[in-house]
C-alpha cells in the first residue's frame, strides 16, 4: 500500500497511457527492486534505503519517497520483556525488510546501548515472541497487530509494549525516518530517449496526483487488504511523509553513519541525486 501515492499515475488515466510509452512497471516487492536494480534486470526502482548502500552506479530520483516525520505505525518493535528493551536479548526482525532491521539494530546499539541476538522470521507476532524477548514487524502485520493489541491482551492475559520504531528514531535524532526512494541505475538514459528532467517530473508529477487522490487510494485498498478504512486513511493521511526533503536528507545521512557504526551495514554511501 505504501507506493500506491507515488504510482497514482502510472495506474491509472488520464497519464497511464502516456506514462506507458516511456516504461514498463514490473510489480514486485522493495527488496526485489533492489535485486533487479543491480543485476541490471530494471532501471529504476523503489529501493529499501538500506539496500542503496550496496548498489553500485545508481542516482536517487530528488524529491520523492516512503518517509515518516513520527510515528508511523507500520514499523513497530513488539516487547514481551518485562524490563522493557533494555532486558531484551533476543529480537526476531521480520525478513520482509532489511531497512526496518537496520534501523532497529541501531536504536539497540546506539540509543537503547544494549546487544541483543537478531534472529530472522516470519511476520507472525505469535511465533516471533515464541522464540525471541521481542518482534520487529513492519507493513499490513505491524498495522494489524497495532488493531488487534487489545484483542490479543484479552486472549493471552499478557501486556506487550508496542514501539513505534519511527517515533522512537524522531524523539531521539530530530529527523525523518526514511524507509525507501526510486533509484535509477546511471546507463539506463543512454540507452533511451527519455531524459533525467523527464523522469524527475513523472515521478514527482505522479506522486502529486496522488496525494490530490488519497481519497480514491483507500477506497481501492480497502477492499484489497484486512485492515480497516479509518486505518488506511489516518496512515496515509497522518503517519506516511512522501517528500525526500531537507529533514529527511538529515535523517539519511545519520541513518548511513550510524549503521556503519553499529557494523549494521558495511559502509556509509556517498548520495548520488539524478
Amino acid at each position: 500500500m505504501n507506493p500506491a501515492p507515488l504510482m497514482w499515475d502510472f495506474e491509472h488515466e488520464p497519464r497511464r497511457r502516456e506514462l506507458l510509452e516511456r516504461y514498463e512497471i514490473l510489480p514486485s516487492t522493495p527488496a526485489e527492486c533492489a535485486r533487479r536494480l543491480k543485476s541490471g534486470t530494471a532501471d529504476i526502482g523503489l529501493v529499501p534505503v538500506a539496500a542503496y548502500a550496496a548498489l553500485p552506479d545508481v542516482a536517487i530520483v530528488p524529491r520523492c519517497a516512503i518517509a515518516s516525520l513520527d510515528e508511523v505505525r507500520s514499523i513497530l518493535l513488539v516487547v514481551r520483556h518485562s524490563d522493557g528493551v533494555s532486558g531484551v536479548k533476543r529480537v526476531a526482525l521480520d525478513t520482509a525488510s532489511m531497512t526496518s532491521s537496520t534501523y532497529t539494530r541501531i536504536l539497540f546499539h546506539k540509543l537503547w546501548k544494549t546487544r541483543p541476538e537478531f534472529v530472522p522470521h516470519s511476520a507472525d507476532l505469535d511465533a516471533m515472541l515464541g522464540v525471541a524477548d521481542a518482534a520487529m514487524l513492519i507493513g499490513d502485520p505491524a498495522l494489524l497487530a497495532l488493531e488487534e493489541s487489545e484483542q490479543r491482551e484479552r486472549r493471552t492475559g499478557e501486556r506487550l509494549e508496542y514501539l513505534d520504531l519511527a517515533h522512537e528514531w524522531r524523539a531521539w535524532t530530530g529527523t525523518a525516518w526514511v524507509s525507501a526512494f526510486w533509484a535509477v541505475r546511471a546507463d539506463a538514459l543512454t540507452r533511451t530517449e527519455v531524459t533525467a528532467s523527464q523522469v524527475v517530473e513523472d515521478f514527482e508529477r505522479s506522486r502529486d496526483g496522488g496525494l490530490d487522490h488519497l481519497d480514491e487510494i483507500v477506497e481501492e485498498w480497502s477492499g484489497r487488504i484486512a485492515i480497516s478504512a479509518a486505518t488506511i486513511r489516518a496512515y496515509l493521511y497522518d503517519n506516511i511523509h512522501y517528500f525526500l526533503d531537507d529533514v529527511c536528507l538529515e535523517g539519511l545521512d545519520l541513518f548511513y553513519r550510524y549503521a556503519e557504526e553499529s557494523d549494521a551495514l558495511p559502509h556509509a554511501p556517498i548520495l548520488r541525486f539524478l
